[in-house]
């Protein structure tokens, strides 16, 4: 009797034993966060361990359940913004008593995707469902002017966003945040440039792979990708703008090839399925393409980081290299800018203000500019102005502009400008208007 008593309460606490590790085995749903892309919806689930899940889709009415074994919600999700969005809510429940089964009602069919990542030096392990759009907007590829000649094209890429914050600052300033700004100033100088078309690889704040950062651009038909970044190093002294092209070899400094590692792992952190990447730059090395490609990056970039030594301190006077992903495109040369670190307090301070954000993007606008004035495509409008010139170009003065910057970008002398327009001085107005004479 006393075995029987004593085998009892040995089961009993074997019981408790094994109940007790299989609460405390529950993975828990930490949080739950929504991304919203051009073309598709992001919803990303924060765990506190992986998981199984297996998602079904369902019509009448249109809405994606995700079964997640073993796992809780342990988030209020009641605040979660869906706008502009296709989902209308999100609703969780318990399914076999101890599987989490999560709701999203739609407002139109959607196709959706989900995977896991691992955790990483950024985050800790997620489920990633994303949901792409059926009617996607289809890319306007061609970009003509009224002339009938086409407009230089230029992808603007700012790095980072959604999922992946890049670097972080003072404050909690994040890298993805201050690159937008600057990308979005870039975007409206080339907007109001004659001869010119810009587009926004990112234009709001959300994740975009690598790879397809360099499709969206080669489906715009660039002529040029400039890549907007302003990293973090270990040392909060280090300082000041860089401009990048892509190494075929090894980095040209320990910096260069530090910043590259950080901006490769943007795919890790940002959630991409490891099976969809390919080794692209084997292919590329031996596309005769990449040296012209190459060439004209070197002769860009060496533009810009003149211009940008205007208006900062930089890192280095010359265009470094590394192997940024971003940057391994074949047909389309390249740049990426470094704006500064945000690491460092003084210049974290200064990325984070309207008026610096603007005095950088003048910069780089300046820099490309310079270049295409000088080598523009044979087919557009800025050569045809440059062949045909006898010639005469009305210019209305912008935000920071200088009759200097003027002339060199027209590739005509200040005292030129100053002579057609019969000008007393160098001095410029916003909204002025002036004739640049024949080259």
């Amino acid at each position: 009797m006393r075995l029987r008593q004593i085998l009892t309460v040995v089961t009993a606490a074997l019981i408790a034993v094994l109940v007790a590790g299989t609460v405390a085995a529950t993975t828990v749903v930490n949080d739950v966060r929504l991304w919203r892309a051009p073309d598709y919806t992001r919803v990303v689930l924060d765990l506190s361990a992986p998981v199984e899940h297996n998602v079904i889709r369902l019509e009448d009415p249109q809405r994606i359940v995700i079964d997640i074994e073993d796992s809780r919600i342990g988030v209020d999700i009641g605040a979660l913004d869906f706008s502009d969005s296709p989902v209308l809510r999100l609703r969780s429940g318990v399914k076999n008593k101890q599987d989490l089964r999560i709701v999203l009602d739609l407002s139109k069919a959607v196709k959706p995707s989900s995977f896991l990542l691992k955790a990483n030096k950024m985050s800790g392990d997620r489920l990633v469902i994303d949901l792409y759009d059926e009617s996607r907007r289809k890319p306007v590829l061609q970009y003509d002017n009224n002339n009938g000649r086409r407009d230089i094209v230029i992808a603007i890429d700012a790095g980072h966003g959604g999922e992946d914050p890049g670097a972080s600052g003072p404050n909690r300033l994040r890298e993805k945040k201050v690159v937008l700004a600057i990308a979005r100033e870039l975007h409206n100088l080339f907007k109001r440039e004659t001869g010119y078309k810009s587009v926004l690889i990112r234009s709001g704040d959300y994740f975009v792979p690598l790879q397809k950062r360099r499709q969206l651009a080669k489906t715009a038909q660039a002529d040029l990708m400039v890549s907007i970044h302003a990293d973090a190093f270990s040392d909060s002294r280090v300082n000041g703008t860089s401009v990048y092209v892509l190494s075929t070899r090894g980095a040209s400094s320990a910096t260069a090839k530090f910043l590259a590692s950080e901006a490769n792992s943007s795919d890790l952190i940002g959630g991409v399925r490891l099976a969809d990447k390919s080794d692209e730059l084997v292919s590329i090395l031996t596309d005769l393409a990449m040296t012209s490609s190459l060439d004209m990056s070197f002769q860009v970039g060496d533009k810009v980081i003149k211009s940008m030594g205007g208006v900062s301190r930089l890192h280095s006077k010359k265009v470094e290299q590394a192997n940024f992903s971003v940057l391994r495109s074949p047909y389309i040369p390249s740049l990426l800018v470094e704006t500064g670190f945000i690491s460092n307090p003084a210049e974290a301070k200064k990325l984070n203000t309207k008026r610096y954000q603007r005095k950088m993007a003048k910069a780089i606008f300046s820099g490309v500019s310079q270049h295409f004035a000088a080598n523009p495509p044979p087919d557009t409008l800025l050569a045809w102005q440059r062949k045909n010139r006898q010639q005469t170009v009305e210019y209305t003065i912008a935000r920071g502009d200088t009759l200097s910057a003027i002339a060199l970008r027209f590739q005509v002398s200040v005292a030129a400008i100053r002579s057609k327009n019969a000008m007393a001085s160098s001095m410029v107005k916003i909204g002025q208007r002036i004739i640049i004479p024949a080259s």
